[in-house]
């Protein structure tokens, strides 16, 4: 079993910005190896704490035999985060799908390149809840897990709480990820957490990009065997943080550094608002989330991070409508942008 570094495991548990990492094509659908690596640099210039690759926001698709890019992703982010020469840890996460023949032999692959967890989707699977079990046991005893709910509200299934009481008992499972869209399918898992012997070992990852700093803010206590126990969302990882990236780390930073006294959480609680806002134009939630991976490229477009906006599957495009939603965001929030920090970046690297 391979287990987490001591300084890994640390930065998890304090919390930090992870973004979810696209994926660079050229217009003949073919990797833009160049534009990939120029984006790990944008995430590790901007502060970040580690990069989730292969996962949705990267698209599924590049695990078809046909077009056979999850290898190549894996490594190009590897090699970036190596040659940063980091004097800091670095966390990466590296998405872990399918059944478990196809999980198993893809946990293997992210420990080849150096991984150190791997974030696995219970998605698109008919197994029962106890075969779901054995299948991330099976998983962690080749790389640590980052468990990830994916709700229904946005494509997943329901989890019961009796899932996550023996999830969580799992001995290499660190994190877990929820996208928290609904709140009494969240509690299962927090409540699960809070009375497990390994409460103060498993990380919570906020995964719902539509209520993000209010995640981050939002103690979850339970009063167990007469002793108060409070969990909260200590981090993101998050497609909407592959975009905007350094306003999202100083952001994060604010509300880490909060006040005890909870002065100008009214603040926070009006952005969060505002990054809602900004959030429903590039993920198009006008349109059932269709352009959700379009509009993130199309941010990057503007930016000069990324060539174009193709997609693997075709159908992945910007909904009629999306640009001008983005248009609209980017002129009411132009501070919570940060085109000036990318066009000084891009600077750099010519």
């Amino acid at each position: 079993m391979k287990n987490l570094d001591t300084s890994i495991h640390h930065l998890l548990q304090q919390g930090t910005v992870i973004p979810a990492h696209p994926l660079a094509l050229n217009q003949h659908l073919s990797l833009d190896e160049n534009r990939q690596r120029l984006l790990t640099r944008y995430y590790i210039a901007s502060g970040v704490g580690g990069v989730a690759v292969g996962v949705h926001t990267t698209q599924f698709e590049i695990r078809k035999p046909h077009i056979n890019l999850l290898e190549p992703v894996l490594e190009i982010a590897a090699d970036e985060i190596s040659r940063a020469k980091l004097e800091r840890p670095f966390i990466k996460v590296a998405g872990i799908v399918g059944p478990t023949e196809q999980a198993l032999r893809e946990a293997e692959l992210a420990v080849k390149y150096g991984y150190q967890l791997g974030l696995v989707s219970m998605g698109g699977l008919t197994y029962s809840e106890d075969e779901l079990i054995k299948r991330v046991e099976a998983i962690a005893e080749i790389i640590p897990v980052f468990g990830f709910y994916l709700q229904p509200a946005v494509g997943g299934r329901i989890l019961t709480y009796h899932f996550w009481q023996k999830f969580v008992e799992i001995p290499n499972v660190h994190a877990i990820k929820v996208a928290a869209f609904n709140r009494y399918q969240t509690l299962d898992v927090v409540r699960a957490v809070c009375h497990s012997s390994r409460r103060n070992e498993i990380a919570l990852y906020t995964g719902n990009d539509d209520n993000i700093i209010a995640d981050l803010l939002t103690p979850y206590r339970f009063t167990i065997n007469g002793e108060l126990v409070e969990k909260r969302f200590v981090g993101g990882l998050l497609g909407h943080w592959a975009v905007w990236t350094k306003n999202s780390v100083e952001l994060f930073h604010e509300i880490k550094q909060r006040p005890g006294d909870h002065h100008g959480i009214e603040n926070l609680l009006a952005k969060n608002i505002e990054i809602t806002d900004m959030n429903a134009a590039i993920f198009d939630a006008a349109n059932s989330f269709k352009g959700c991976i379009a509009g993130i490229h199309e941010v990057l477009r503007r930016q000069g991070l990324m060539e174009g906006i193709w997609c693997l599957d075709p159908e992945e495009k910007l909904s009629p409508g999306q640009a001008e939603e983005i248009d609209r965001v980017y002129s009411m929030y132009p501070y919570l942008t940060d085109d000036a920090f990318v066009h000084n970046f891009l600077r750099t690297q010519k």
